[in-house]
């Protein structure tokens, strides 16, 4: 018996939907996000009050700094989904980029958007 080289066109459809549910959470979890950084969505009299306590302003820095990394993360995450889409129109996805092997399903979706197969992702960490 030869073994599968690709997910067949049924197994992609399933994936490409896994896929955009998780990009559409992911895209409204990053409007949020830059919404709370550009404080489109608050309350606050911070940006009326005159003046800032030194304390105030440094946690104020510190959360902002927190919500930029966390929109930098999910735009990676955004980039990474939207590039397996790409390999499943060109039907090269769940294909480990290093042994060239099927990654298994239960990666997959666990990790929608990964390239590697588990053995390739430990070889690149020695």
């Amino acid at each position: 018996m030869t073994e599968k080289t690709r997910y067949t066109d049924e197994e992609l459809a399933e994936f490409r939907e896994l896929i955009s549910e998780k990009l559409q959470v992911a895209r409204e979890q990053y409007e949020e996000v830059l919404a709370t950084m550009n404080k489109r969505n608050s309350n606050d009299i911070d940006d009326t009050s005159p003046t800032f306590h030194a304390l105030e302003e440094g946690s104020f820095v510190q959360t902002l700094e927190e919500q930029m990394a966390s929109a930098q993360r999910l735009q990676k995450f955004i980039t990474g989904l939207q590039a397996a889409l790409v390999r499943i129109e060109n039907k090269t996805y769940g294909i480990c980029r290093v042994t060239k092997k099927l990654i298994p399903k239960e990666r997959l979706r666990a990790v929608p958007h990964a390239t590697l197969s588990i053995e390739a992702k430990l070889a690149q960490g020695k």
